[in-house]
């Protein structure tokens, strides 16, 4: 071989090498653009992980917050409903007390009213007691007792309710139902009350039953 030709193969090596060079240049070149690539992708995404913590950590406050108004609602709801209850057991207990008061006027007036509108003669003091239905179970009556008319025994039975409605004229005619089951005769239905509307009395009054107001007995005393 020739110094000519082992120059030239030289030189082809050279090159070759100085182009394997460039390739390694570019290709670090492109290896660190995807690094840069890759680190920018991981500081956006440690950016949004750090702004979902925040939100996360914003939201979990709120949470704590609405648990705690929740629970503050909630006692303040049971101390109401307490209230509520308390309020509707004086409630009831006035309207009971309102009752019997009108009941104690009942029992002194009935008789001599019986007597005079209906020619009914009251043999027995009328008085508030509970009887037993046909399953045994206890029912309260407000106004019971015996009479008689035309020499026949009849049973007095009655109510007495402050405000008188409709549903009241109902429950009375359901329970009369359950008291004729246990009691053989004639019965006698009236409700005393201090006031009712007049198609209330005038649906009591369909129904056989009459009715007395609290104003009816004043005279008597």
């Amino acid at each position: 071989m020739d110094l000519k030709s082992a120059v030239e193969r030289l030189i082809s090596a050279q090159e070759k090498t100085e182009e394997r060079i460039e390739e390694l240049v570019q290709a670090q070149r492109r290896t660190e653009e995807r690094l840069e690539a890759l680190t920018e992708a991981q500081r956006k995404s440690e950016e949004r992980i750090a702004r979902l913590e925040t939100a996360v950590e914003a939201l979990t406050e709120a949470q704590r917050k609405t648990e705690e108004e929740i629970r503050e609602l909630t006692l303040a709801m049971k101390n109401m409903q307490k209230q509520i209850n308390g309020i509707a057991k004086e409630l009831g207990e006035l309207s009971h007390s309102i009752d019997f008061q009108l009941e104690d006027r009942t029992y002194r007036s009935l008789p001599y009213l019986l007597k005079r509108d209906f020619g009914i003669e009251v043999k027995e003091r009328l008085i508030r007691k509970f009887i037993k239905n046909k399953k045994g179970e206890p029912m309260e009556i407000n106004i019971l007792g015996k009479g008689e008319r035309d020499g026949k025994e009849i049973f007095i039975v009655g109510e007495a309710k402050a405000n008188l409605s409709l549903r009241h004229i109902i429950d009375f005619i359901d329970r009369l139902k359950d008291i004729r089951e246990v009691i053989e005769g004639e019965i006698f239905p009236i409700i005393v009350t201090y006031m009712t509307e007049p198609e209330t009395e005038e649906f009591a009054k369909s129904k056989g039953i009459t009715i007395y107001y609290s104003y009816d007995f004043e005279y008597i005393y």
